[in-house]
């Protein structure tokens, strides 16, 4: 049982930190600020996640019952990053931030 728990918590950290890896390439990559925006936004999230969700198999297994904090803080963030990024993303189109051509804006309907 150990093996297959190592295994599992070995799979979780390495794909999350492979969402994480990408979301912060996109971050640096990425022409324009929308583009950036999702990255960190999207990709991100899930390879914390995921992390935290390995964290959180291996001290269930290693204690004295079910772990909660990491949950809680797994709830957390997906709950606040979509949040945080629509509002920035709304203020961004507030202030009209320069694009590049393969970005698409809303189109504007008065």
């Amino acid at each position: 049982m150990e093996l297959f728990v190592e295994i599992v918590v070995s799979i979780c950290l390495l794909g999350g930190a492979a969402f994480a890896l990408v979301g912060s390439i996109g971050l640096a990559r990425l022409p324009d600020f929308y583009m950036r925006l999702h990255g960190p936004a999207k990709a991100s999230t899930l390879g914390v996640g995921g992390m935290v969700i390995g964290s959180t198999i291996f001290f269930s297994t290693r204690g004295n019952g079910l772990s909660l904090h990491e949950i809680l803080v797994v709830v957390f963030l997906f709950i606040t990053a979509p949040i945080s990024a629509h509002i920035v993303a709304k203020a961004a189109l507030h202030l009209q931030l320069p694009t590049v051509a393969r970005t698409r804006r809303p189109e504007n309907k008065s």
